[in-house]
Formats: structure tokens, C-alpha cells, sequence
């Protein structure tokens, strides 16, 4: 099954009009191959139901998803502002071409050189996580600053336990059932050059069903009414993402399209319901705008039978470039990129090439035969891919190369092993005084 705009082409994978067996030729392998085109749409189709159902809106990309200069370039003139949640995001955004009112800045721990930065670049907002966080702004700030505060609804979305953000138990944001979200809100006021201008929060990711993201309105449409009582305005409300894709043929995403009319509708009916005045709309997509975009191409290298047990195929690629299979268990769909549309006749676990045992890509997946040579494309590869990769075992990271209307070209660079040891140093220590 393929996901996104993927395509076949005399027994070949295309993608972006690029047949996939080229472009591995032409860059090598590993390598990180982005349509640009499926980016722009799946991005677009929420900027548009958000200007036609909810004007009073912005649509921030989530950065953690893929952040380089070029992703931005591409999303800015979208029309899409930018979720950061480090000082490197937010310099990448903005060397993008992203305009700092339209950025907001996330994390639950940012270090004072973070919050420095941001506050002389002129974020638009900061999505505070502590008081600590509070005392910075404050202390850096010479003018008010917008501020959102991450609260907990407590809503637990099917999801893997591992990025599940809204349970009781969560490092992120303050609990509105114990009242610490209350308690600290009502604190902000005694921060000099603090704004507070409305609540975020973010359920979960990889998330399939719509009834999470009502729960999770229901709760926040309700605190901003206790508020409302207090005679405290709540200007904005940040829904944050999480809105699930395509990675397996079991897998049943909506479409961004479907997403994003779901939450709009239910939420102007949640307030007029509640009778509170309509804030302005805060959504922050990542994966569902980046990820069926992406695919990766590997070259695949031996292939290894033990007798009754399983079949390995070794690829040039592994942990160092996808380390979701290990940390989060996930699953994946691939196919061979020359041999796309042919009978799947055999199993294979294909296997990365770092040093370690538990670095499998995928577990168990039906191609056609393989062989050494052969070019291997995982699907759904966009999000949390190159963002992620390491240099484990001294792997250059993989360069991304977009592609589209039939034309390819970096987006990313290819690292050199130069590059991998270029802030290494020998140093010298000179010795104790006897």
C-alpha cells in the first residue's frame, strides 16, 4: 500500500515525479527524499478551513517534526507561523524567513540563554511550562510579553505511552483537575512585563480519533468559563497537534482536511454553548503536514537466512537515521523502489547497520525477493526522522533532498565525515603542581 502521493511507474516508485531508483543513484544512500508538493497541500488544507471556519486563527507548524531553512521557507509563504521548543528551532525558523510575531515558543524547561534569545528576537508568544520560566521573562524582558500557559486536561489519547503529554502523570503543563493551572494563572499577574493572553495544551500524538480532541475542547472551553467568572479574558486558546498518519495499511487517519473541520466545528459549537467570547485559535500540525512527504531510500546489503528462524536484509541505514523503531516500537510500510508493484513473495526483517542488536526497521515484512543492490524505500519517513538522527556509531546523517514536478535538489547538505569530527579536540591538560 502507498501512502501520500506515491506512484509506480513501469514496475518503479515514483515520487514528486522523481523515480526513486534515480535519485538514489544520483545521491546516494541512506537518504531522506521530501515532496514538496504533498507538504504544501497537506499545510494548506488546514490554513484553508481555518480561514474559511475560524478566521481569528494561526496555524503553527510543529517544528519537532523536521526543522531546517528550507521547511520553513516553504510554510511561511503558506501562510503558517512556527511551535519551537529550543534556541536552535527558533534560530532555524527565523533564518527560514518565519516572522517572529508568528512563532511561539514551547518547552518545559527553556534555559535562560533560550529565553534571552527569543525575547530579543521578538517571539510572539511564549507557552510557559513553570514559574521559574516566568522569572526569566520577566527578568529579560524591557517591554510585555505574550504568555500562554500549557495546562493539563487530562484527556489520555490512544496513543503509545511514551508521548502521551495529557495524563495526570505528565512533565508537561499544569493540572486543571488538582488546581495547580488555576493557582498558577492567577500567579502571572505579579510578574512584571508578563501578558497573559489565553492556555494551550497538547494531547498526545499519532492520534486517530476525533472524540479526543472534543474531550480535551469540552475541558478547555470549561476552564476559560471559570475564568470568565473571575473576570480574567482568555484571548487565545492553543490546541496544540497531534493529528495521526499513514505508516501502516491498518492505520486510519483522518484527512488534514477532516482533522482540522472536526475540531473547528466542535469548537465553535463548545462555545456557543458555554457563551464565551470566541478566542483566537492556536493549532499546531507537524507530522500530519511533514510525514507521508517523506520517504527513505536505503541500498540494501546482505542478505542473511538462518534456517527456520528469519530472513535479514542489512541496509546502509539503521538507528542513526530512524530511531523511532527502537524507541517507540514503530511500525512501518516499505517497498522496492524498482520492484514496486511486484508480487510480495517473501518475508524479511530488515535490519540497520548500526552495532546493536535491537536495530531492526521493520520486524517481518512481505517483499519481493530481495538482493544485494536492491533500493529499499520506507514510507512515511517525513517526521521525526531527520530531526532525530544521530551520529551513533559515527554515521554521517543522511542528506534530505526535495523533490517535485519531476525536479530534485537539496534541502539538506550531505555530512561529511569531516563534518562528524569537526568540533572534536585533542586536550591538553597540563599537570597538578606538585
Amino acid at each position: 500500500m502507498l501512502f501520500g502521493d506515491l506512484s509506480v511507474k513501469k514496475h518503479r516508485l515514483i515520487i514528486g515525479g522523481c523515480d526513486a531508483v534515480a535519485l538514489a543513484k544520483q545521491y546516494g544512500t541512506p537518504l531522506y527524499v521530501f515532496d514538496a508538493a504533498r507538504c504544501e497541500k497537506n499545510a494548506r488544507a488546514y490554513v484553508d478551513i481555518l480561514k474559511r471556519e475560524y478566521p481569528d486563527s494561526t496555524v503553527c507548524y510543529a517544528s519537532k517534526a523536521f526543522s531546517c531553512i528550507g521547511i520553513y521557507n516553504i510554510l511561511k509563504s503558506l501562510g503558517l507561523g512556527a511551535d519551537v521548543v529550543s534556541g536552535g528551532e527558533l534560530y532555524t525558523a527565523l533564518k527560514g524567513g518565519m516572522d517572529p510575531p508568528n512563532i511561539y515558543f514551547h518547552g518545559n524547561n527553556k534555559t535562560e540563554r533560550e529565553i534571552k534569545f527569543a525575547v530579543e528576537s521578538g517571539v510572539g508568544c511564549f507557552v510557559v511550562d513553570s514559574e521559574r520560566e516566568l522569572e526569566l521573562i520577566s527578568d529579560f524582558a524591557d517591554k510585555p510579553q505574550n504568555v500562554l500557559v500549557r495546562v493539563n486536561p487530562g484527556v489520555e489519547a490512544h496513543t503509545h505511552s511514551f508521548i502521551q503529554t495529557a495524563t495526570p502523570d505528565s512533565k508537561f503543563g499544569f493540572s486543571i483537575a488538582d488546581g495547580s493551572a488555576r493557582e498558577f494563572i492567577l500567579s502571572v499577574g505579579n510578574y512584571k512585563n508578563i501578558k497573559f493572553c489565553g492556555i494551550a495544551c497538547h494531547i498526545g500524538s499519532q492520534i486517530f480519533e476525533p472524540q479526543s480532541f472534543e474531550i480535551a475542547i469540552d475541558k478547555m472551553t470549561d476552564f476559560i468559563v471559570e475564568f470568565n467568572k473571575l473576570g480574567i479574558r482568555v484571548e487565545r486558546l492553543d490546541l496544540g497537534g497531534g493529528y495521526g498518519i499513514h505508516y501502516i495499511a491498518e492505520d486510519k487517519p483522518l484527512t488534514p482536511e477532516d482533522y482540522m473541520l472536526n475540531t473547528v466545528r466542535y469548537l465553535k459549537s463548545a462555545i456557543e454553548r458555554r457563551k464565551i467570547n470566541p478566542p483566537k485559535l492556536i493549532v499546531e500540525p507537524g507530522r500530519s503536514i511533514v510525514g507521508e512527504a517523506g520517504i527513505t531510500l536505503y541500498t540494501v546489503g546482505s542478505v542473511k537466512n538462518i534456517k527456520n528462524v528469519k530472513t535479514y536484509a542489512a541496509v546502509d541505514g539503521g538507528m542513526f537515521e530512524n530511531p523511532r523503531a527502537m524507541l517507540y516500537s514503530a511500525r512501518y510500510s516499505a517497498v522496492v523502489a524498482d520492484k514496486a508493484d511486484m508480487p510480495a513473495t517473501d518475508e524479511y526483517s530488515i535490519a540497520g547497520k548500526c552495532c546493536e542488536s535491537g536495530d531492526i526497521i521493520i520486524d517481518g515484512i512481505k517483499l519481493p525477493k530481495l538482493s544485494s543492490g536492491d533500493i529499499l524505500a520506507v514510507l512515511s519517513t517525513g517526521a521525526y526522522h531527520y530531526s532525530m538522527a544521530s551520529n551513533y556509531n559515527r554515521n554521517a546523517v543522511p542528506p534530505v533532498v526535495a523533490v517535485k514536478n519531476g525536479k530534485s535538489a537539496y534541502m539538506v547538505k550531505p555530512q561529511t565525515y569531516e563534518d562528524i569530527a569537526r568540533n572534536d579536540v585533542i586536550p591538553v591538560l597540563s599537570e597538578e603542581k606538585q
